[in-house]
């Protein structure tokens, strides 16, 4: 075990997905503590310009483009992915490669690349998914063994890259280390509450699925941001972080539904009350895709493995990040959600008149990825 007191300084930091929302808001904190920032991206950063950040627009599958990012940085902070929980026969040929492209060898490219230009610090994110595969997980810690039965195609490919991360700590003098979050939300956030937003307008599912006492975690994004900055000053010779990986999340388990309940609310729509149990869920939804699949019945609403992500335990302890990096979450889930309920209700409404359709009285929680 390496000495938690030694930490050091990032230097010249390169963001990927620099222009997403964990990235984007990465950026504006590194910025905000003095540092000179890269930001890495296929699309233009929202953010307005700032004299030490610098905005490269490429794509992390070209080698090229990857080492020009790469150049004269000390520290990279790895965001960039492809996020769906597209899973089992939904996923085709094309898009499968598509994502081991992004996620896997565009990962690797940034290790080797970062490698040959002399960068110090590379910190990974992952998911809390790579370990989880369909089992009930109550704090779980970072000794769980890697799943071997994929839920989703994102999952599986976080755990090709973090092995692959991992496998390079010390390697042409790069220390490496991963980050595991949970279920991402936040101001900015486009896939968790709007995947809420879109069953509440479309009025999909009119109950809640699973026991109440079902519980999920989530890393409210500037909390993450933190566990992500706490990681990277660790990487640092006889430290605690090289060749670890960590669960970051906001240390509060909650019930999913529980979770999105005051958000749906304080849009002004009522929410369900009434619950069915999750495994009777779960077998008319994967008898659904395999009609689906076989006779081209319309898609099922959730997929199977999503919905086992309703009715299991799943959340992780964050005692190894508090004991190696001296991570505390910065905001409890009542503060962070007082912070972005008006975003939140922003977003909803916004949705509302693009869609123009009546609102409904209920709403399914998609289960987030980490």
């Amino acid at each position: 075990m390496g000495d938690a007191s030694l930490t050091t300084e990032l230097g010249r930091v390169l963001v990927t997905g620099g222009s997403g929302f964990v990235g984007a808001n990465l950026v504006t904190e590194l910025l905000e503590r003095g540092l000179e920032v890269r930001s890495f991206d296929r699309v233009p950063s929202p953010l307005p310009g700032h004299p030490r950040l610098e905005v490269f627009e490429g794509d992390i599958t070209n080698s090229d483009d990857v080492a020009a990012a790469v150049d004269d940085i000390d520290t990279v902070i790895h965001t960039a992915a492809i996020i769906d929980l597209m899973g089992g026969a939904s996923v085709t040929q094309e898009y499968r490669q598509r994502s081991f492209a992004v996620n896997v060898t565009g990962t690797e490219n940034l290790v080797h690349a970062a490698q040959k230009a002399g960068v110090k610090r590379f910190v990974y994110t992952a998911s809390n998914s790579v370990v989880m595969g369909g089992k009930r997980i109550s704090g779980g810690d970072e000794t769980l063994p890697y799943t071997e039965r994929f839920n989703d195609l994102y999952t599986e490919t976080k755990v090709v890259a973090e092995k692959f991360v991992l496998s390079q700590n010390g390697v042409a003098g790069l220390l490496t280390c991963s980050i595991r979050p949970s279920g991402i939300w936040g101001r900015g956030d486009q896939t968790m509450f709007r995947k809420v937003f879109e069953s509440v307008l479309a009025g999909h599912v009119k109950v809640l699925v699973g026991n109440e006492n079902v519980k999920l975690d989530n890393s409210y994004v500037h909390n993450l941001i933190h566990g992500f900055i706490l990681a990277a000053q660790h990487l640092v010779p006889g430290g605690t972080a090289p060749g670890q990986a960590y669960f970051i999340n906001d240390g509060e388990p909650i019930n999913m539904f529980e979770f999105a309940r005051p958000v749906v609310e304080a849009c002004g729509e009522p929410f369900p009350r009434l619950r069915v149990p999750g495994r009777l869920v779960w077998f008319a939804v994967t008898v659904w895709q395999f009609l689906h699949f076989r006779f081209g019945l319309p898609k099922p609403l959730l997929e199977p493995l999503a919905v086992e992500r309703l009715y299991l335990d799943n959340y992780f302890s964050i005692a190894k990040a508090q004991r190696d990096l001296g991570y505390q979450p910065m905001y409890t889930t009542k503060q962070a959600l007082e912070h972005c309920l008006p975003y939140y209700v922003d977003l909803f409404h916004q949705m509302k008149s693009e869609t123009g359709e009546p609102l409904v009285a209920a709403a399914a929680p998609v289960p987030p990825a980490g």
